[in-house]
C-alpha cells in the first residue's frame, strides 16, 4: 500500500469515526436549562466540544487505522472470507 493510500484510508475512517463521535455529550439548551438564543434551532447544542471531539475522533480512527494496516500485512480477513458473492470466486489452494 502507497503512503498516498494510507492517508486516504485513515481519511476516510477518521470521518466516519468523526459522525459517530459528533452526537457524544451534546446538550439542547432546553436540557440544559438555559435560554434559546432567538432564531436559534431547537436541536442546536449548547456547548459542541468540538476541540474534544476532534481528539476523541483522531484517537479511535488512529487504532481503528493500526487495525486495518495489521490486517492488511498479516491477512486476518480477506476479500474471500466475508460473506457474499465472491465465496463462490475463490481460487482453490
Amino acid at each position: 500500500m502507497s503512503v498516498a493510500m494510507g492517508i486516504a484510508i485513515y481519511f476516510i475512517i477518521w470521518f466516519v469515526v468523526l459522525f459517530a463521535v459528533l452526537p457524544w455529550g451534546v446538550q439542547t439548551a432546553a436540557e440544559a436549562g438555559e435560554d434559546a438564543v432567538d432564531g436559534q434551532a431547537t436541536s442546536a447544542p449548547v456547548r459542541p466540544l468540538l476541540l474534544r471531539k476532534a481528539l476523541w475522533t483522531t484517537m479511535i480512527a488512529t487504532v481503528f487505522f493500526l487495525l486495518f494496516l495489521a490486517n492488511h500485512h498479516y491477512q486476518w480477513i480477506g476479500l474471500y472470507d466475508v460473506a457474499g458473492p465472491f465465496r463462490e470466486l475463490k481460487p482453490a489452494d
